[in-house]
């Protein structure tokens, strides 16, 4: 096949495009795969020679998502710009070096950086991987290439669950890094003779925005998580805080006034795209809170072992699969806004039911309440996903599209920062001083009945506190996600 021909490939499409698009949603999977394996190895990185306090387990989590959120955007400029198959392997590489570097870390330290390296490898897959599918396919069949990433993306979290459930039963937790580095490289040498060409356009990448952007809300995190170690009245958490205002505030005016900004903060004049960006943050904030807490949850509380913990997960995400087929249909017959604000009451119901269980809590009640999570997220997130990229000009639907992937992002790190903190804050109070991390103080309790009872009210105030979160993000979606005439 000649570059022209991988460059505008005839009406039929690509001829490889069946082996492509499998290539590109594996890609993207195990992108999203490591977001929700990482959790379940927060008991065995408890109890490691890095003694991770309760804030860095919680950087260690949110690190790569951070990076990943901040540089979705200007990664998809970069693709476009420099050719998304040259992004694709650069990804590909990044992220494999970077797992190498979290296997080999020995200190907290080099572990974070290894995740930075990897949030930039996944910033700079995500977006290749759906513009090359799109691309290899004819433009009839180009929704079903859509659904089928889409699809593929969703299904991450159980593999990420199950798959990392089974490599934390055998191996200690560097063994999930060791693991995805290898799978990594493989897929780097499959995109290396598969990745289609494409064409190359004028992009901006605007990296001062973009470095404004992290900064930001790296800040913001750095408040969230200290403040139960250092206190909420500390110079430091105070000083985070206000960093993250400041720095928000520079990079909204800079966005207003340069030519071709990160994002253009005016496009959150239309109501709907504003709803949308909302809700799906807040979404996953709750989705991503549970994710955080719940792995800990079944194997301290429950006393699962990990590769059950990963198995017990997945009523979530296969409810959440089963929804977002009906949820088109719903949207239609009842219209956008009731079905998103139904869905996003029912996350919160759903965190609300989750509070209640303790370690006596019948496995099937439990996996029930997950299911209710899952069906808010299932009628939420896909009518919301489409209104906000809707909301903009065709022009601009790739903006819409990395609005709509760092909202989902940014939402879960903050939902992970918010319950753990919660978490931490709640369980020091009702236990002894000294030890490092809720994990580090169950264990030197022996898991005793007090301490087992200390963590779990912990959690419920914790997805308490989540659900009210989620209910007021509501309100705000109920108000704006009106139609754009409107």
């Amino acid at each position: 096949m000649t570059l022209q021909t991988e460059l505008n490939p005839p009406e039929t499409g690509h001829p490889r495009r069946t082996a492509i698009l499998a290539l590109m949603s594996v890609c993207a999977t195990m992108t999203v795969a490591l977001v929700a394996a990482i959790n379940l190895a927060i008991p065995k990185l408890s109890a490691s020679t890095l003694r991770p306090s309760s804030a860095e387990l919680l950087w260690i989590v949110d690190a790569y998502v951070l990076v990943f959120a901040c540089l979705l955007i200007p990664a998809g400029a970069f693709g476009d710009r420099h050719g998304r198959r040259g992004a694709l392997l650069a990804g590909l590489g990044l992220f494999a070096a970077g797992c190498l570097v979290c296997a080999l870390s020995p200190g907290v330290g080099v572990l974070l950086a290894g995740r930075v390296v990897t949030g930039v490898g996944a910033a700079l897959i995500m977006p290749a991987t759906l513009s090359l599918s799109i691309q290899s396919f004819p433009p009839t069949r180009r929704p079903y290439a859509v659904a089928t990433w889409t699809a593929a993306t969703g299904l991450a979290g159980i593999f990420g669950n199950v798959g990392g459930g089974l490599i934390l039963e055998y191996l200690p937790w560097q063994g999930l890094f060791w693991a995805m580095a290898p799978i990594m490289l493989v897929l780097l040498a499959l995109a290396v003779r598969l990745a289609p060409h494409s064409d190359r356009h004028p992009a901006d990448l605007d990296l001062t925005g973009s470095a404004l952007l992290i900064l930001s809300f790296a800040a913001l995190l750095y408040g969230i998580i200290e403040g139960p170690e250092l206190g909420w009245a500390s110079g430091s958490v105070i000083g985070g805080f206000a960093v993250a205002a400041v720095v928000w505030a520079i990079f909204t005016v800079r966005a207003l006034r340069v030519e071709h900004p990160l994002i253009d903060p005016r496009v959150f004049r239309v109501a709907r795209l504003r709803a949308g960006v909302i809700g799906v943050g807040f979404g996953f904030f709750g989705l991503f809170a549970l994710f955080y807490v719940n792995a800990q949850f079944l194997q301290y509380a429950k006393g699962f072992s990990p590769v059950v913990t990963g198995v017990a997960i997945g009523p979530l995400a296969l409810g959440m699969l089963v929804t977002s087929r009906w949820s088109v249909n719903l949207a239609d017959r009842f219209g956008a806004r009731p079905l998103v604000t139904a869905g996003m009451v029912t996350i919160a119901v759903g965190l609300a039911l989750v509070s209640l269980t303790g370690p006596d809590t019948p496995y099937l009640l439990y996996a029930l309440f997950l299911v209710v999570m899952s069906l808010g997220m299932g009628l939420c997130v896909p009518t919301l996903s489409t209104g906000v990229i809707g909301a903009l000009p065709r022009g601009q639907a790739g903006l819409g599209s990395g609005l709509n992937g760092a909202a989902r992002e940014i939402g879960s790190a903050l939902g992970v920062a918010v319950l753990g903190t919660i978490l931490t804050e709640r369980f020091t109070a009702r236990t002894p001083g000294g030890a490092h991390s809720v994990g580090e103080a169950l264990a030197r309790a022996g898991h005793s009945p007090r301490a087992v009872a200390a963590f779990v009210d912990a959690v419920a105030i914790g997805y308490r506190s989540a659900a009210v979160v989620v209910l007021l993000a509501a309100v705000f979606v109920a108000i704006w996600f009106r139609p754009a005439n409107k």
